[in-house]
C-alpha cells in the first residue's frame, strides 16, 4: 500500500506543470557565474531584503522591491546548490581515496575539496 501511494504521488508530481519555467521574468537578475559571485550576491541581496522588511509597513512598493530581489537570489542560490552538489561528490571521492593507499590522489582531492569548501565557510 505504501509503495502504491508513493508511486501515485510521484506520478502526480511528475505531471504537474512547472510554473517557475512558465512565468515571465520582470527583472534582470545579477549573474552568479562563480561560487564567489553567487555567495556575494546571496549575502548582499538577503541584506537588501532584510532592509525592506525593516520598513514600517509592507506596502505594494515594498513587496515589489522584494519581488525584484528574488530574481538575483534565485540565480545565486541555484549556483550555490550546484556547487554544493559538486562539492559533495568531491568529498565522496576524498572519502574513498582515504580508504585506499594512494596518498598523492588523497592529497590532491583533499586540496581541491578544501579550495571550494573554504569559500562556503572561511
Amino acid at each position: 500500500m505504501k509503495r502504491r501511494t508513493a508511486l501515485i504521488a510521484a506520478l502526480a508530481l511528475s505531471t504537474m506543470p512547472v510554473f517557475a519555467d512558465e512565468r515571465v521574468d520582470h527583472y534582470a537578475a545579477e549573474g552568479s557565474a562563480t561560487l564567489a559571485e553567487a555567495l556575494d550576491n546571496f549575502s548582499t541581496y538577503n541584506k537588501r531584503m532584510a532592509a525592506v522588511l525593516a520598513r514600517p509597513e509592507m506596502t505594494r512598493d515594498n513587496m515589489e522591491d522584494i519581488h525584484q530581489l528574488t530574481y538575483t537570489l534565485e540565480v545565486a542560490l541555484e549556483r550555490i546548490i550546484a556547487e554544493a552538489t559538486e562539492l559533495a561528490d568531491l568529498l565522496e571521492e576524498v572519502h574513498l581515496a582515504s580508504e585506499g593507499a594512494d596518498a598523492e590522489k588523497l592529497v590532491g582531492l583533499s586540496k581541491a575539496y578544501l579550495a571550494v569548501a573554504r569559500q562556503l565557510v572561511p
